[in-house]
């Protein structure tokens, strides 16, 4: 993958990002799932951003993402080169705490969202509209390389 400089207008990757989610529709639930066959939020993600090219790895939240608290989360995006962004583009993270001591993961397709979604059984992508109550973004590091850009990719 060639990197590219982050020039405000999304993750110069997004594209690819929501792609390789969306290529990851259907498949099956499976809590600390990181293959076809079954995802959690996180594995989704990691599968999503390893099959758009991008070389980023298991977040310090990993492996369960219960137990784990908003601020650290972030805390964790932040450690590992990600930003948070106002307004999520395509391919961003979108971060979400459902219960006390809990968090999700998904990723931005610019009208809504792909999620592995524990109560579905299965990754979907669901309407803004459905999607609102995300409480921060995140835009992943992009990795220097021969077409340029800024920091490295590391532990998101």
């Amino acid at each position: 993958m060639m990197g590219h400089a982050d020039d405000g207008r999304g993750h110069p990757d997004g594209a690819a990002i929501v792609a390789a989610a969306r290529s990851l529709l259907g498949t099956p639930f499976r809590t600390q799932g990181r293959s076809d066959d079954g995802v959690d939020c996180l594995g989704l993600v990691l599968l999503a951003v390893a099959r758009a090219g991008l070389p980023v790895t298991a977040p310090r939240i990993a492996p369960a993402l219960r137990g784990t608290d908003l601020a650290a989360a972030e805390a964790a995006l932040a450690a590992a080169g990600a930003r948070r962004v106002a307004d999520a583009a395509p391919g961003d993270l979108l971060l979400a705490s459902p219960a006390a001591r809990q968090v999700h993961l998904a990723i931005a397709t610019g009208n809504g969202a792909v999620e592995a979604h524990a109560g579905l059984g299965r990754v979907v992508e669901r309407p803004r509209e459905a999607t609102d109550g995300w409480l921060s973004a995140w835009r992943l590091p992009v990795a220097a390389g021969p077409g340029g850009g800024a920091g490295g990719a590391g532990e998101v």
